[in-house]
């Protein structure tokens, strides 16, 4: 007894989507192509077409007539000589930013079928094997996310030529697009929203101040304080950590143990912090009252549910993808103008 052998399925072909779409091989390989000229009621056929017929384009040879990798980098810098107990790679994944940056940015490049890889910088030598791996090609474009305002790889990038966006204004004048949320207006909300609460002895857990978002929000911050008449503002810095924003908690109660309203200037230092107040006996929002920044999960976790500063980073990290794939798709436009986008306040039960 013999069994019935099946001819292999033989996988569609340019041919076979032309001839479902009733269109020539041409018009298929400039619609799989990406090409802006085809019609979009002909792309539309097309593509309708393609999923009828099954057809998976070659990437390899695709690379060869495009000379693009379908792929972008996400790159994480940050300042070197961190301590051994904050590890790099910790801190990044348990920053709820971090993961919002991430589902803001695969919300675009997943239906677009970009692929994007993560890297890593926090040395000299990362910094160099990460340029070494953009210049051989293997990527069609980059994000940047910066920590620290003296960060080379902004100009570095640009040397490479390859299109990039930045998550946020460099502190230094730059060609690369960015984009970033108004963090001076959001802090401005901060000290505006506690001044009319009445609140006058007032403190604040800065972000490091090697880094522009924790430099902007400080500032930002004090100088609209100094529009209400108030002055006299405890600081201490929380290194927008969890654990530093209790470390900074405590040291505010230290020196100021009157404190009657904090401005946090991450929403993880502040889940942080409120456990610090209220173990010294200070309700919040009676004795103190708190803001935070972000709008993360982390502020809807604390106790209370923490009144803050949103800033829209899915929708910005979106429109950073965005901004790239039309930078990799058009490069003789070169960058696009950069996007600054405006802040809220959430008001919750912390202040």
């Amino acid at each position: 007894m013999t069994a019935d052998v099946q001819p292999p399925v033989r996988p569609a072909t340019l041919e076979d989507v032309a001839a479902v779409a009733g269109v020539s091989r041409a018009t298929v390989s400039r619609v799989i192509n990406g090409a802006t000229t085809v019609d979009p009621a002909l792309r539309r056929v097309v593509e309708e077409a393609v999923a009828t017929t099954g057809y998976v384009p070659n990437r390899a040879a695709r690379s060869l007539v495009t000379r693009r990798t379908d792929s972008v980098a996400l790159v994480v810098s940050e300042r070197e000589r961190r301590p051994v107990s904050e590890p790099f790679i910790g801190r990044m994944f348990s920053d709820p930013h971090f993961g919002r940056v991430v589902a803001g940015l695969m919300d675009v490049l997943r239906p677009a079928g970009i692929q994007m890889v993560l890297m890593l910088s926090d040395d000299e030598t990362s910094r160099n094997q990460l340029l070494s791996y953009l210049r051989q090609g293997h990527v069609d474009g980059v994000v940047l996310i910066s920590s620290h305002a003296d960060d080379p790889l902004p100009a570095l990038l640009h040397d490479t030529r390859l299109p990039a966006v930045l998550a946020g204004r460099p502190r230094n004048p730059s060609p690369l697009t960015y984009v970033e949320a108004d963090q001076r207006a959001g802090a401005q909300m901060a000290a505006d929203h506690l001044a009319a609460l009445g609140r006058r002895n007032i403190g604040t857990i800065a972000g490091p101040q090697d880094m522009p978002a924790g430099q902007v929000r400080l500032t930002g911050f004090l100088d609209a304080l100094e529009q209400h008449g108030i002055g006299d503002v405890v600081t201490a810095e929380g290194g927008f950590t969890h654990a530093g924003g209790a470390a900074a908690m405590r040291q505010l109660l230290r020196e100021r143990p009157g404190l009657d309203a904090v401005f946090i200037a991450s929403d993880l230092m502040a889940q942080g912090a409120l456990p610090v107040l209220l173990r010294a006996g200070r309700d919040v929002p009676g004795d103190v009252a708190v803001v935070g920044f972000d709008d993360s999960t982390a502020a809807v976790a604390c106790d209370p549910p923490l009144t803050t500063v949103r800033q829209p980073v899915e929708e910005m990290a979106a429109e950073m993808a965005r901004l790239l794939l039309k930078q990799i798709g058009s490069p003789a436009d070169g960058p696009a103008p950069s996007v600054v986008f405006h802040p809220t306040l959430v008001r919750r039960e912390s202040a």
